[in-house]
């Protein structure tokens, strides 16, 4: 990914938090000479020799998971909020844009079995169910339910590089940054008005 250096975001701290807060990535590498991506959660988490990993599966039939034995290098991608930036709102004139926040994350990826199967569907059930009123635990379901699992691949990835970026119209001066907030605020779409918070918590 592109990225100028205005808008870089090396923060890794910040970075691991927007991975846990936005887990539902794409997953993309290359089964059969051909790019292949899956939209999935892809779960942030340290693994036993202390090395940062995204943990997730897939289903059996999706024919994706084979390849990794063929080539363990994998992409995925991590999108934040994002809006449409109007050269109106500036106090002269100039072309529109767009903001956005995004991740990429390059690994190399192994597929995992038995118990460590169960552990990761128990981390990502428990942060999905944590404010669900009757929240289902995996150690809860039934054999039957749980022979389910046979029909997954799951796996882990070994983080190996990390591009961000945070494109928030940070080239922009203080009288325009603060217009630029104010008009995505006015809009009251879910996305523009996150958009918003954000930029107001991006140091100027």
């Amino acid at each position: 990914m592109f990225i100028p250096d205005i808008y870089k975001n090396e923060n890794q701290e910040d970075i691991h938090a927007f991975l846990q807060a936005n887990s539902f990535g794409i997953l993309i590498n290359q089964t059969e000479a051909k790019l292949t991506a899956t939209h999935i959660p892809l779960e942030l988490d340290t693994n036993k020799e202390g090395k940062t990993i995204l943990q997730g599966h897939l289903s059996k039939e999706n024919p994706q998971w084979k390849g990794f034995s063929e080539n363990d290098q994998i992409l995925a991608i991590f999108s934040g909020p994002h809006s449409y930036i109007s050269s109106s709102w500036y106090d002269h004139e100039n072309v529109p844009t767009w903001n956005y926040i995004a991740v990429h994350v390059y690994g190399r990826i192994r597929i995992i079995e038995g118990e460590a199967v169960i552990t990761s569907l128990k981390k990502l059930v428990d942060k999905y169910e944590k404010s669900s009123e009757n929240p289902v635990r995996v150690e809860g379901l039934s054999k039957k339910t749980m022979m389910q699992t046979r029909g997954i691949v799951a796996f882990e990835i070994e983080i190996t590089e990390i591009h961000a970026t945070k494109k928030l119209s940070q080239n922009r001066d203080d009288k325009n940054y603060e217009n630029i907030i104010s008009e995505l605020e006015k809009t009251e779409d879910n996305q523009s008005v996150a958009l918003a918070n954000e930029m107001k918590k991006c140091p100027r």
